[in-house]
């Protein structure tokens, strides 16, 4: 004979372990500036009553849920499934099981798809940053520059019956790529990103730069894909410091200083790949889930952003 349910609110007092979901989701919590994003997006968003029919589902609903699709790399449809499923996810939402409407699907991509027209990510990115400037995390000494290559999916099996035409490949070392390029700049002493630029996989590393610095670093960091000798000169006119590493003389052997100064230059800049690692390992984002640049860049915007959140909790927290 089936065992009779216990009421869930019951259910939950009784737990005696908070799984690993439920503290990650227990930080961001409290470390996302919830009342300054809901601000930016509040002009933008549908008003109860103004065309009829069933009022919106509230704003700040929406974008938890479009936050817990970026932190578990949920498509729209996966998003409704999940919020059913659960119970620590429609906590963070603020979904009452039973009491509240849960999003289906299209609501949720109507979401995503508002945010994408009136380029509000880009300026979710902008408003963390500035959250995180508020509470004394400094943006705005030297800055760290890479590029990561973002797979795209290379089958022409679907209606189209081609390749994403906006992207491209590359190769890298003996490998062949297909995608797109993430180029941020890192801010030295935080590890926090504070400039995001997209291009498509064929463009080399070295040609975004400009878009990647703020203009008040007092030195940069940089691989050998970034050597530019112009660029050298006209940074160090400034006394600042050019962390960019050395290459060997072609056909010729490195000279001892230069091997160096790379080792140091390269304990520096690891820092870097620590906002790629939480996009990729934590949140899951190994390869494009839209069609585009645009849709793409769209969402490297909010992992970037809730990246650097993620990187900053501590801190935050404390």
């Amino acid at each position: 004979m089936p065992k009779q349910p216990t009421i869930p609110g019951l259910r939950d007092a009784m737990k005696k372990k908070v799984t690993r979901r439920e503290q990650f989701l227990a930080e961001m919590d409290a470390v996302v500036p919830w009342a300054r994003l809901v601000g930016l997006i509040a002009p933008h968003y549908p008003k109860a009553g103004a065309k009829g029919g069933r009022p919106p589902m509230p704003l700040e609903t929406m974008l938890r849920v479009y936050f817990l699709q970026n932190w578990y790399a949920l498509s729209d449809p996966m998003a409704e499934e999940t919020l059913y499923d659960s119970e620590a996810m429609r906590r963070f939402a603020g979904i009452e099981l039973g009491d509240d409407r849960i999003p289906d699907e299209t609501t949720i991509l109507n979401f995503r798809h508002l945010l994408e027209r009136h380029e509000l990510t880009e300026a979710l990115f902008t408003e963390v940053n500035a959250h995180l400037a508020d509470k004394g995390i400094s943006l705005r000494s030297g800055t760290l520059v890479d590029a990561t290559i973002i797979d795209a999916p290379s089958s022409t099996k679907n209606k189209a019956g081609a390749r994403d035409p906006e992207m491209s490949s590359t190769k890298k070392g003996n490998d062949w790529y297909f995608g797109m390029k993430a180029h941020i700049g890192v801010d030295v002493d935080s590890g926090v990103t504070h400039s995001l630029d997209t291009t498509t996989a064929k463009v080399h590393d070295s040609q975004v730069w400009g878009e990647l610095l703020h203009g008040d670093e007092d030195s940069v960091w940089a691989d050998k894909g970034y050597v530019s000798a112009e660029r050298e000169v006209e940074f160090k006119a400034a006394g600042k410091i050019w962390g960019v590493m050395r290459k060997a003389p072609k056909g010729g052997d490195m000279h001892p200083l230069d091997a160096r100064i790379n080792r140091i230059i390269a304990s520096v800049r690891a820092k870097v790949e620590h906002p790629f690692r939480v996009i990729k390992r934590q949140f899951g984002y190994v390869k494009t889930r839209y069609r585009g640049l645009a849709k793409n860049r769209a969402q490297l915007f909010t992992l970037f952003a809730l990246g650097n959140l993620f990187l900053m909790r501590r801190k935050l927290l404390a």
